[in-house]
């Protein structure tokens, strides 16, 4: 395209990543899976791993199950798994009718007595099973966004700029099986001149 650097291509490709997310957006429906992971941070030798790690960001994930084939993903930032973070994300995004939300069973007490959501656990602590066993659907996505960040950006993303790499994958992966794959860019350039405007300087400040 002729940019004439490094900076000017990468603040690009960030600011058309915050236009990737509709702010109308539909929300998920049917049976969808509900987890969270850590996504981040050294694997190995660096501090503590899995919950309570201060190398790594917490994700919330859900993703529509359509028989054995995944359907849309939504994926969150969060603090900490508390109810209030779990609570607001599912509000956020999955339909009040849709047949079910799946989860499994840390975190999400005070969710089961929701009036609102069809809310259903699959406690992995003695049934005998893997939590990828109980989850296939939302697992697999895990590992699918670990594999594409790990693998395309050698796992080099700044914990601030992640929520926006993962608005990527979830805009790249919701349209897998579109049928008219050139309409993608019209309807990236669509939500980029309606998406508010931000400069390089708030782009890189710290949050």
């Amino acid at each position: 395209m002729g940019l004439g650097s490094y900076e000017t291509a990468w603040s690009w490709l960030q600011k058309i990543r915050r236009a990737m997310v509709r702010p109308s957006r539909d929300r998920l429906t049917g049976i969808v899976e509900v987890d969270e992971t850590y996504i981040g941070g050294r694997e190995t030798g660096q501090g503590k791993q899995g919950r309570g790690s201060d190398v790594k960001t917490l994700v919330i994930v859900a993703t529509e199950c359509i028989g054995k084939q995944i359907g849309r993903v939504r994926f969150e930032c969060i603090p900490d798994a508390s109810s209030e973070y779990l609570m607001r994300f599912i509000e956020l995004n999955i339909e009040p009718t849709a047949q079910s939300f799946i989860t499994d069973g840390w975190g999400y007490s005070s969710l089961s007595q929701s009036t609102v959501f069809n809310h259903q656990v699959k406690t992995i602590s003695g049934s005998g099973m893997n939590a990828h066993e109980l989850l296939p659907h939302v697992h697999m996505v895990d590992s699918l966004v670990k594999r594409w960040i790990n693998g395309t950006y050698q796992g080099k993303i700044s914990p601030k700029h992640l929520p926006y790499y993962l608005d990527e994958f979830a805009f790249r992966f919701n349209r897998k099986m579109s049928t008219y794959r050139g309409k993608l860019f019209f309807r990236l350039m669509q939500q980029a001149v309606e998406a508010d405007p931000i400069t390089y300087g708030d782009i890189i400040k710290a949050t």
